[in-house]
């Protein structure tokens, strides 16, 4: 098999098709999907083949052949007949009524000019709807119309309310002239990273048919196992594909887990085959640090907790759901589905990448003013945990925590809850990529986190104590021991640790007790 180029960041199949670059064949699931409803809506997080996907149903619908030789949709699709492609995208930076009006408005004026339509509409909308009647009449076909990015004006301003509402609103009105344009419409198809409520942005779209959390779709976007292994194959010599599946798989859509594709280009296009946090660098989670801080929400509580479907797969700007926004964005996935009494889901991070970034910048957030210091100390306390290195874990916590000013002690009364420490202590030891488990559940109670490292476990107990008779010293420890946590874990194979941290109130010193499991 020939090398070939790593197509990163071409969003255009005829690039594609005609260079020398890697292609993964989606075209038997575009065609399902063209297939299954007039009307469909796809939400997928930034950077996983949305626009590409929407350009490859833009040149089946408008018959170019060519391009799928060798493909499946080649022989599965009917070829004498052609379309008229209506292409709308927002990726660009819009924030505002007036940049959205400007924007829309040139989306237009290209699409007229294309289609040599001239007339006196001034409204957005009322342009939209000459146009795709004007598609329809002069070539005899009905319209697809194609929408990339339709919820980005709207992200673009989540930071000020007031300013999203408007831009919601306005683009209510300009979907809603799909709704009443039915009779000239072939397919219709919206691709964006968040899905909004049908009420407040597709009132008129009521027949729209999502497919986000369809099984059937779930590996549209995306590279599976089978995929990599085979377009791929002669890229992968020298690769731990395990290593690799550890890093970059592990989204689900309730089907078929499949790896960022953005990471494995850049991966495999690295000549030293470095693992890094590729996707996450790209994008701007400032909003979405923020707004946990903010409302004290803590991710490890999110990790394993029952998720209903209309919590998961939409949300309000008035009402930004954590955790809607959380797996939209592609932070945590479906880790298991359940059917009764009604469906609901459980999430989980779908790598090594997104737990480790996604940790890493809680963690800066949380001891804000120790970031030197902390990236120093990672680095320490990676090593002496793969070294299993008590006394080295013990010093390098300790020293970590003696660097934090008593000032923000003071300053800071979420210090004074164990559930506080707790996801500091989560997020930093998550940070280093290691088997991290909260509220790790046995049949006498939960352990507050476990740390998975080879065949060696880690059950760590947290409290804030204050030194009088009603939390003493050693509190944690013995909640460890007469709780027979251990027992979860116990094999002949396995080594563990039992460790209590406590954090002392009044003289904000780091305890440490440990017993051996």
């Amino acid at each position: 098999m020939v090398k070939k180029q790593f197509p990163i960041g071409i969003q255009n199949l005829a690039e594609l098709r005609q260079g020398n670059y890697y292609y993964v064949d989606k075209t038997a699931k575009i065609i399902e999907l063209i297939n299954t409803s007039k009307y469909i809506f796809l939400s997928r997080p930034r950077r996983f083949g949305k626009s590409l996907t929407l350009d490859t149903i833009a040149e089946v619908f408008a018959g170019n052949k060519a391009l799928f030789t060798g493909l499946y949709a080649e022989h599965h699709w009917q070829w004498e007949q052609s379309y008229p492609v209506i292409r709308i995208s927002f990726d660009g930076g819009i924030e505002g009524y007036d940049d959205l009006s400007l924007a829309l408005s040139d989306v237009l004026t290209a699409l007229e000019e294309k289609w040599y339509i001239t007339n006196s509409l001034k409204t957005i909308s009322g342009r939209f709807q000459a146009l795709i009647q004007h598609c329809h009449q002069t070539t005899g076909q009905k319209v697809v119309i194609l929408i990339d990015e339709y919820d980005k004006p709207i992200l673009d301003s989540l930071h000020n309310s007031e300013k999203s509402i408007i831009v919601r609103n306005q683009l209510r009105d300009f979907y809603s002239v799909i709704k009443g344009q039915d009779a000239h419409i072939q397919f219709a198809m919206l691709t964006g990273v968040s899905k909004f409520s049908k009420i407040n942005l597709f009132s008129g779209l009521n027949n729209l048919y999502d497919v986000t959390l369809d099984e059937r779709f779930s590996a549209l976007c995306g590279y599976t196992q089978s995929e990599l292994e085979n377009v791929f194959a002669v890229e992968l010599d020298k690769v731990d594909l395990e290593e690799l599946k550890k890093w970059y798989n592990g989204y689900n859509w309730t089907g078929e887990a499949v790896y960022n594709p953005f990471d494995v280009l850049l991966f495999l296009s690295n000549p030293q085959k470095l693992y890094k946090n590729y996707w996450v660098e790209t994008g701007n989670a400032t909003f979405l640090m923020d707004k946990l801080l903010n409302e004290n929400i803590h991710i490890h509580q999110l990790i394993g907790r029952l998720i209903d479907s209309q919590n998961l797969s939409q949300f309000e700007i008035s009402d930004i759901s954590i955790i809607a926004l959380l797996f939209q964005t592609g932070y945590l996935t479906i880790d298991k589905m359940l059917l009764k009494p009604s469906v609901r889901y459980t999430l989980k991070f779908p790598n090594i990448e997104v737990q480790q970034s996604l940790s890493e910048s809680l963690l800066l957030k949380y001891i804000a003013h120790a970031k030197d210091d902390m990236l120093l100390k990672q680095s320490e306390l990676y090593e002496a945990i793969v070294q299993h290195n008590l006394d080295g874990i013990e010093s390098i916590i300790q020293a970590f925590f003696s660097s934090i000013p008593h000032n923000w002690h003071r300053n800071n009364p979420i210090a004074n809850y164990e559930g506080y420490w707790a996801s500091v202590f989560y997020a930093l030891f998550a940070s280093l990529g290691f088997q991290t488990i909260t509220e790790d559940a046995t049949s006498l109670g939960n352990i507050d986190m476990t740390l998975i490292v080879g065949d060696h476990v880690y059950i760590f107990e947290f409290k804030v104590v204050n030194g009088k008779n009603d939390q003493p010293q050693g509190t944690a420890l013995a909640q460890i021991q007469q709780k027979h946590y251990a027992d979860k874990y116990k094999t002949p194979s396995r080594i563990i640790h039992q460790i209590g941290i406590e954090f002392h109130r009044e003289t904000h010193a780091v305890i440490f007790d440990r017993g051996e499991g």
